[in-house]
């Protein structure tokens, strides 16, 4: 079952959750909403290949804002630092993102059991946008798990900022 605020702060402030910073404010009926964080990556081979370790480039987003444009795809991360040691979570765009023409998540949005970290973000958008490093950005929602817990091992467990696919290491012997 999705968790409501209350039970989101109470899950805050028994350690269950972590997120960092948090703010009340933040809190909606059954999610928190989360923030954007100051650096984009974004492919700069022509093709990208998930056998190796594709070619990026980092973007700093100045205070001033930065334009992504639709024919790039672009990786973010959130500024909090979010999850938890006893839900599953999602995240998506919030509809103000969403009503501007950018779409955030749409293939990846599961967060799971015991994954506390920045979360790196997927970004498509409709039409050039400019955004602005700690604009709010989307929502993080917590489920609660049926059966035995097991906690998330996998290779983005401790993520700080964005991180590009890692998909080759699938392929490595």
């Amino acid at each position: 079952m999705i968790l409501t605020s209350r039970k989101i702060k109470a899950l805050v402030e028994s350690g269950d959750i972590e997120i960092f910073p948090f703010d009340n404010n933040n809190l909606d009926v059954n999610s928190y909403s989360f923030h954007l964080g100051d650096t984009l990556i974004e492919y700069t081979d022509d093709v990208v290949d998930p056998l190796v370790q594709n070619k990026n480039r980092k973007i700093k987003i100045p205070t001033t804002g930065y334009v992504l444009n639709p024919d790039c795809f672009y990786l973010a991360s959130t500024l909090e630092k979010m999850g938890s040691h006893t839900c599953a979570s999602e995240l998506y765009a919030n509809f103000s993102t969403a009503g501007c023409g950018m779409f955030i998540q749409t293939s990846a949005p599961l967060g799971h059991t015991g994954a506390v970290i920045n979360w790196t973000l997927e970004i498509l958008v409709a039409q050039p946008i400019v955004v602005y490093p700690g604009m709010k950005i989307g929502k993080i929602c917590f489920w609660e798990n049926f059966g035995d817990l097991s906690h998330y091992a996998g290779r983005y467990q401790g993520s700080s900022n964005v991180i590009a696919s890692r998909i080759h290491q699938d392929f490595e012997g």
